[in-house]
């Protein structure tokens, strides 16, 4: 669905991908593996463009439900990876991700049938840099190096799993599926001193009124 004027999320993937929609295209995350037909399918029957038109794949973190298509896209589309510095070796194969201890059998369960191919990411991205007309925000905790992009002329920002919007309500992230949750809490520190309209998380609904306000109060409850 459009929910901007050149954003789209595509459903069904299981964690939320989006496209950035412009002379070139920019997707943000690839939802959990087997879903790359989907993602292509939005692509050519709403968007009417080409696999070529996505120059970019942009991940907010490592996780597989963000990364399950990333091998079979970026093979289709020759797009450039882009990932944050701190969570580049788990996209690469270098090293495996790490799971909370109280998940890592669920985790090994899941990752017989869940799994993401190796790629080596193309683009790495640190505090400050610009891509895809949008400013990168690490903010860590959900994974070490988890990152928001942030639009401040659109007032746009894509959260990843630091946030949430599921119900009417905004959430921080799952603390089962989260490295480290007092980091994460800084991190939301950190999005509550910035100014926009709408968030977009890679789980549940866009918020798109007043979003910072919002984000302020959650971030005051957590106090």
């Amino acid at each position: 669905m459009e929910i901007l004027p050149g954003i789209h999320q595509v459903d069904g993937v299981n964690a939320n991908s989006y496209f950035v929609v412009g002379d070139e295209i920019t997707l943000i995350d690839t939802g959990l593996p087997r879903n790359a037909k989907k993602i292509l399918d939005y692509l050519h029957n709403t968007l009417g463009r080409n696999p070529s038109d996505i120059k970019t794949i942009v991940l907010t973190h490592h996780h597989v439900d963000h990364t399950g298509n990333l091998f079979d896209l970026k093979k289709i589309t020759k797009a450039k990876v882009a990932v944050h510095i701190e969570d580049a070796d788990y996209i690469s194969g270098r090293k495996s991700p790490p799971a909370p201890l109280a998940m890592s059998i669920i985790f090994m369960v899941l990752s017989l049938f869940l799994h993401s191919k190796p790629v080596e990411p193309d683009i790495i991205l640190r505090e400050n840099d610009e891509i895809g007309g949008f400013v990168v925000i690490h903010t860590p905790g959900h994974t070490p190096g988890s990152i928001c992009l942030y639009n401040p002329g659109s007032k746009v920002i894509f959260v990843g799993d630091i946030l949430r919007f599921i119900n009417g309500k905004i959430e921080g992230p799952p603390a089962r599926f989260t490295s480290d949750l007092k980091i994460a809490v800084n991190s939301i520190e950190k999005i509550s001193n910035l100014s926009f309209d709408v968030m977009l998380s890679g789980h549940g609904q866009p918020l798109k009124f007043n979003a910072s306000d919002k984000v302020k109060e959650f971030y005051r409850s957590l106090e």
